[in-house]
């Protein structure tokens, strides 16, 4: 088995199959990490982080507990846990040491939340999450994008869009100066107006059910929520990756053209995410109060949940008392 060590940190069963049916060795997956991390690392710094690690005969599985036996050096914060129900101490992934380490560690997904440790009421950003409909072609994702970005022109707004390493996109539009909830707010209302731009193509509708082969403009990852990083590989076959692309070239690209192994040659030395990302910017107070009126949309699926489900068994005492 391979072992070397890097800034400090042992790393071992290189030549090993990361996971199953994966495709890459866990080797493959420390050198992408270990090339992009003066890119990865920025975007981490400072947030409480979610990792997804795989092991070989195992489901892949989300940990935010800084797993047992880290080393003294790696730097967490206690964050509560609304799931668990209990304090848990998330990773600080602010160095190229601490990277290898989670790498090592078989992290292969790197999750963040728009806000940095300390600063929970200051968000840094807002995402629409793109999701096409099971079997859907990319292309339907780039209408979408479109969609979106004609709602931000229109707010005199701007954001960037990458991949989302696996069938979809995210639009990111960095903010300043706004709470959670009126953050949460406008990420609503964008996505009702880009949906409204287009019905066929778009729609905000959080019940599958109801969305009829369309794109979903996912608008709930705000707050406690978290985004992909840029860069990060994805728990699919071949491990592909959360790509920046501009909007001129979205139409041009597809799902898993970027993966652990062809990244680097694809993307360069350069940081694209950091130069097609604006500057933080200001919410229009129109936007932030379309969307108050707008209801969250997992509580309004859960509403409307329970009243089909009444609904239904309604419909079935009715029957059989016919």
């Amino acid at each position: 088995m391979a072992d070397e060590e890097r800034d400090g940190v042992r790393l071992t069963s290189l030549d090993q199959p990361l996971g199953d049916g994966l495709g890459v060795t866990k080797g493959d997956l420390v050198d992408h990490l270990d090339r992009f991390a003066d890119r990865i690392v920025p975007q981490l710094a400072g947030r409480p982080l979610s990792v997804k690690r795989v092991r070989p005969g195992q489901e892949p599985f989300m940990q935010r507990n800084v797993a047992k036996g880290a080393p003294d050096w790696v730097r967490t914060v206690p964050v509560w846990s609304y799931g668990a129900h209990r304090e848990v101490h998330q990773v600080l992934c602010d160095d190229r040491r601490t990277l290898l380490w989670l790498a090592n560690q078989r992290a292969v997904e790197f999750h963040v939340p728009f806000f940095q440790a300390g600063a929970e009421t200051a968000p840094t950003g807002i995402v629409l999450d793109l999701d096409p409909p099971e079997g859907a072609d990319f292309d339907v994702v780039v209408a979408a994008a479109g969609l979106v970005r004609e709602a931000l022109d229109a707010a005199g707004l701007a954001g960037a869009v990458k991949t989302s390493g696996s069938k979809g996109v995210h639009v990111v539009v960095p903010v300043r100066g706004v709470g959670p909830e009126d953050a949460a707010a406008a990420t609503r209302a964008l996505a009702a107006r880009a949906a409204a731009l287009d019905p066929d193509v778009a729609t905000t509708a959080y019940i599958r059910e109801d969305r009829h082969g369309r794109v979903f403009l996912d608008s709930t990852r705000s707050g406690s929520s978290t985004i992909v990083a840029a860069y990060s590989p994805r728990i699919r076959p071949g491990l592909p990756v959360s790509a920046p692309v501009s909007w001129e070239d979205l139409a041009a690209v597809r799902p898993g053209d970027v993966t652990v192994t062809t990244a680097s040659g694809r993307l360069g030395d350069g940081d694209p995410w950091t130069a097609l990302l604006p500057d933080p910017q200001e919410l229009p107070a129109d936007l932030l109060a379309e969307g108050h009126t707008i209801p969250v949309a997992r509580v309004q699926a859960m509403h409307e949940g329970k009243r089909r489900a009444r609904a239904k068994r309604q419909a079935g005492e009715g029957a059989a008392g016919d």
